[in-house]
């Protein structure tokens, strides 16, 4: 018993000799659970042979009997404590890889968002900003007009001939162009200039679009296709109301007055002609797609001679990435996006193609006229030369920098846009006066940060209970779950971190790239902008 006793000490010393070895050398834990192993096959066959020698003393020795029985009770009592003993290493050593595991997991994600970079980047004062912003960033009002005006005119006489070369029974009918995006926000930095300008369209008769919103119920929108839809094309009689001569045969002799008898052979119609995925009634992108290239190629045959330069696609990938060249060399680009309008708002379904845009019969949500008008709603309530659009113009200039020194990131202008609505929504507007530029900036970068850190960057209208109701944005909308824009990034976990690290790298470069694009004077000082207040 004795002997037992000895061995079990010697386990459980060794237990714990070993414990506080793996805390520091957890690359020989297979080992040391091999040596335990080993030794507890050792006290198990120490224990029978034991067992045996008690058996042949009790034939020896009869009058032992209750005494070695106790024995050989002490020892199934003290090989059951070394089992329960090696259970709980065990069990511990388990606990001890999980925990290795998930703080090599935290490890491998704090070194994305260590540190509060925004706080420390040391940015130049008000002065030297507003100077940076004028002469490197800012671009003439009347540059902005000029491409406007040619490139509205252009896209007008472009539509209208797609109009004449559509056949007006089959294909879709074109609606006028409208602008959206930075240059109709007036806070466009990049040259050349690009105007981005959406074109509604809608079904012939007798069909119209039917929505299914991931923020709606009773519909199978997957949750990783939050803030898509899909469009169904269904016909416009077919809850039964509408004329009865697509339902009912009316005869040679017979015609109806509402329809032409053209019209009247759509009944037959497939998908497939519609523009729809594949056997569904859904309307597919690359149908789209294909279908507006094909119409703006005729319309431009048609009217080219009218005009004294090329016209091309810059990018195949994109319905309507289009680019104007002069024989003197100079180069227009603009786009021009079909797009579905959802019911009788000013919200739309666009057709986008990217690494992350959803499968070709899920359509994003775009409710860029509403953020525009948004924008100009709270630039009312602002001071006189307000530092807003600066901002996000020194950001959008810094990011795109950055992008050129890195490589393209996750992070887009329409996430830099939204970072500022979000501000413009929750602070005063006298703490946009032109005077505390620095301090917008800076803000600003650290919305950014914190968002992606935290993973979240939240859609400035969808789910907003902040924006007014004066922006009519369409009920379900306004009602629905905040949208997190961030999701798509953080689910691809590589563009995630480049991301991240790209940020912060801009964050970083930020001081260097403003000292090296600000004029410098031969007197060493900087003219105070005449937009600056100091």
């Amino acid at each position: 018993m004795q002997g037992g006793i000895f061995r079990v000490c010697v386990v459980v010393a060794a237990a714990l000799f070993f414990q506080k070895e793996n805390t520091t050398l957890p690359e020989q834990e297979d080992d040391i659970i091999l040596q335990m192993k080993d030794h507890q096959e050792k006290l198990q066959s120490e224990m029978i042979r034991l067992e045996q020698q008690a058996s042949k003393q009790d034939l020896e020795v009869p009058k032992a009997v209750e005494e070695e029985q106790e024995d050989n009770q002490g020892l199934d009592l003290w090989s059951t404590l070394s089992l329960i003993i090696f259970l709980m290493i065990e069990i511990w050593r388990q606990d001890f890889q999980d925990g290795s595991a998930q703080d090599s997991n935290s490890e491998e994600e704090d070194y994305l968002v260590i540190g509060n970079i925004s706080q420390k980047t040391t940015l130049p004062d008000k002065v030297v900003l507003a100077n940076f912003h004028d002469n490197c960033i800012r671009i003439s009002g009347n540059d902005f007009w000029r491409m406007r005006e040619f490139v509205e005119g252009f896209a007008d006489d472009l539509l209208e001939a797609l109009r004449s070369v559509c056949n007006r029974d089959a294909d879709m009918e074109v609606e006028d162009c409208i602008g959206v995006g930075s240059m109709y926000e007036n806070w466009r930095v990049s040259k050349p200039l690009l105007c981005d300008l959406i074109v509604p369209f809608a079904p012939p008769e007798p069909y119209r679009f039917q929505f299914q919103l991931w923020c709606c119920s009773g519909n199978d929108i997957p949750p990783d296709r939050q803030g898509c839809g899909r469009i169904k094309v269904v016909k416009a009689n077919k809850d039964g109301s509408g004329c009865l001569c697509g339902k009912s045969n009316l005869g040679e002799d017979m015609l109806c007055l509402l329809h032409s008898k053209n019209e009247t052979t759509r009944a037959n119609d497939t998908t497939e002609d519609l523009l729809c995925s594949k056997n569904t009634p859904y309307l597919a992108k690359d149908q789209v797609m294909k279908w507006f290239q094909i119409s703006i190629t005729k319309a431009w045959n048609r009217i080219s001679h009218k005009y004294d330069f090329e016209l091309t696609f810059r990018n195949l990938d994109s319905p309507g990435a289009l680019k104007v060249k002069f024989r003197s060399g100079k180069v227009i680009i603009f786009n021009i996006t079909p797009v579905v309008p959802f019911e009788d708002t000013d919200a739309y379904f666009v057709l986008s193609f990217n690494s992350s845009s959803p499968p070709d019969v899920y359509w994003s949500l775009s409710l860029a006229v509403y953020e525009k008008n948004l924008l100009k709603s709270l630039a009312k309530k602002l001071p006189d030369n307000p530092c807003h659009l600066s901002c996000l113009q020194i950001v959008s200039f810094l990011h795109r920098k950055q992008s050129s020194l890195t490589g393209k990131s996750g992070l887009t202008n329409y996430h830099l846009k939204t970072a500022l609505l979000h501000l413009l929504l929750s602070k005063a507007p006298s703490e946009w006066r032109p005077e505390h530029l620095e301090k917008r900036l800076r803000d600003i970068f650290r919305f950014l940060e914190k968002s992606l850190q935290e993973k979240k960057l939240y859609h400035a209208l969808i789910g907003n209970k902040q924006v007014s109701k004066d922006i009519l944005i369409p009920a379900q909308f306004r009602a629905s779950e905040p949208l997190n824009l961030f999701r798509p990034l953080v689910l691809q976990g590589e563009l995630y971190a480049k991301t991240v690290e790209s940020f912060h790298e801009m964050l970083r470069n930020a001081p260097v790239l403003i000292q090296e694009y600000t004029p410098h004077f031969p007197n060493g000082l900087v003219p105070a902008s005449p937009n600056t207040r100091v």
